[in-house]
């Protein structure tokens, strides 16, 4: 029901900044809590931070400082502002959407994830 398209990752140096973008479709987007998530290859998937429909904000405790997450409803986007970038912030980074459907279930979307490599 919920498309999600990231975007805006690349090479970057240490030290430099990105900003991803995740556009969502198909649904109403603010009645979604979103989240960003990363994988590097050999590790396990791992939370970076999360916005729910509300606004409230949630790090991961390695980020937190460097990153922010924001949403713009309008525009059904979800961003992930990555400042003082680090070689082990380099991963796979995913969108993700969630929503309870009852009080059992919880309906959840991927992107496709775009990549993000800090390297000199």
């Amino acid at each position: 029901q919920v498309q999600l398209v990231e975007s805006g990752g690349g090479l970057v140096q240490p030290g430099g900044s990105l900003r991803l973008s995740c556009a969502a479709s198909g649904s109403i987007f603010s009645q979604y809590d979103m989240g960003w998530y990363r994988q590097a290859p050999g590790k396990q998937r791992e939370l970076v931070a999360t916005i729910v429909s509300g606004g409230n904000t949630n790090y991961a405790d390695s980020v937190k400082g460097r990153f922010i997450i924001s949403r713009d409803n309008a525009k059904s986007t979800v961003y992930l502002q990555m400042n003082s970038l680090k070689p082990e912030d380099t991963a796979v980074y995913y969108c993700n959407a969630a929503r309870a459907v009852s009080m059992w279930r919880t309906a959840t979307y991927w992107g496709q994830g775009t990549q993000v490599t800090v390297s000199s």
